[in-house]
């Protein structure tokens, strides 16, 4: 009989709703009297904003911005920050905006708690202790960076992305207010929503590690479980039912308020379980194409499922019954992998990497460099080589199914 094992990791507290911004102010008081707000230029200048900073000064809560936050979020624009706010002291970082904006929040308060160079933390648990506590507010639905132990920046010295893992980086208390996500556009809500599903995805079919007690002390992804599957499961039926009608139709509160609960229960199931391959490929490609991570990742995930499939067909089976599909028959397994490809289509996810404009040329160096993500490629369910990843990579640029 297969072990029950489950890890969940999660904020002190995690306040979903349509109206949950107006409380900020009294979660923030609560926890410090100086708060540095992390938000970027666009959110900085709305009519929310300006709600949440009456709200902050109603609390009596010293507040400041930065409104800086960069897309990607390059390692120098933490340290700009921390070095422009330094003096301040803040005893809370308000990460207000998408997940750079929460990552920045993340790591400022990584580098105000416990020093910089950041290169010292990154990988898993090379946070030396607890940091400021973080209050991440998201006005996308997407990264699940609310909820999870990771922060992820761009460091232009190894011309990649890198992550920092600890669960001491799970924010304090995490706001979800679907109101925040109307104002994104149908591009960036189908890209946001297209980054959720494949977390969901990629945590459900994540490998499974044979079951120790000291697992979660060992992994800070500890691979698929008890806890991350019901998360997972969730995030997929939610997504799959809803991504569509927010794209089309970003007024609609019901499918806004259902995207970003997906895109927090995606969260919690990959905040556990990890991440595989269809992000370990996507770091080498967003560098060469300086294209949006939501979008490299949802072009990657078919042709993932598709190689993974003869390992994970049960795991496919329920994906695609989570997602619509009737249960039983031959071929439900193989609709996930269809379903999902027509899912991101519907919304404007390129098919190829071609279309993502990677030069055929640079096939190869894509395997060899995805190979560095030593912890995204141990994670997939099915072994990969070099050769393997090739293989991904061709059908994904090829478009072959």
């Amino acid at each position: 009989m297969q072990e029950i094992f489950g890890v969940m990791r999660t904020p002190h507290s995690i306040l979903f709703g349509v109206g949950q911004r107006h409380v900020i102010g009294e979660v923030v008081g609560a926890v410090g009297r100086r708060a540095l707000v992390c938000t970027d230029q666009r959110f900085a200048a709305s009519r929310e904003m300006n709600e949440i900073m009456a709200s902050l000064r109603q609390r009596g809560v010293d507040t400041q911005v930065f409104d800086g936050t960069q897309a990607e979020l390059p390692v120098q624009g933490v340290y700009d920050c921390v070095d422009q706010f330094r003096a301040f002291a803040p005893q809370v970082i308000i990460g207000l905006g998408g997940g750079s904006c929460m990552d920045l929040a993340k790591l400022v308060s990584l580098a105000l708690s416990h020093g910089t160079p950041l290169d010292q933390y990154y990988g898993e648990f090379k946070v030396p202790g607890p940091i400021l506590p973080v209050i991440a507010v998201a006005t996308t639905a997407g990264t699940g960076s609310e909820v999870t132990p990771v922060a992820v920046l761009a460091d232009q010295a190894r011309d990649l992305k890198v992550g920092i893992s600890s669960p001491y980086l799970i924010p304090h208390t995490s706001i979800c207010d679907p109101e925040l996500t109307v104002t994104c556009p149908p591009g960036l809500t189908a890209l946001s929503g297209a980054d959720a599903l494949t977390h969901a995805i990629e945590a459900y079919t994540a490998i499974r590690h044979p079951f120790e007690p000291e697992l979660a002390l060992k992994r800070v992804f500890v691979g698929k479980n008890h806890f991350s599957d019901h998360h997972a499961l969730s995030a997929i039926q939610a997504i799959a039912g809803h991504l569509r009608k927010a794209v089309d139709n970003g007024t609609d509160m019901h499918a806004r308020a259902m995207l970003m609960a997906g895109a927090v229960s995606a969260g919690l199931a990959f905040g556990v379980a990890g991440t595989a391959a269809a992000h370990a490929i996507q770091y080498p490609v967003g560098a060469l194409t300086h294209t949006a991570h939501g979008l490299g990742v949802a072009a990657l995930l078919p042709y993932v499922m598709a190689y993974n499939a003869p390992v994970c067909q049960q795991e496919l089976a329920d994906i695609a019954v989570a997602m619509g599909a009737e249960r039983g028959g031959t071929d439900v397994a193989a609709r996930a992998v269809s379903m999902t490809r027509d899912l991101c289509a519907s919304v404007g996810i390129p098919h190829t990497l071609a279309d993502l404009g990677l030069a055929e040329d640079r096939l190869g160096w894509v395997a060899e460099q995805s190979m560095l993500s030593a912890r995204l490629i141990n994670n997939n369910p099915r072994p990969l080589q070099v050769d393997d990843v090739r293989e991904i990579v061709d059908c994904a640029f090829y478009g072959r199914a």
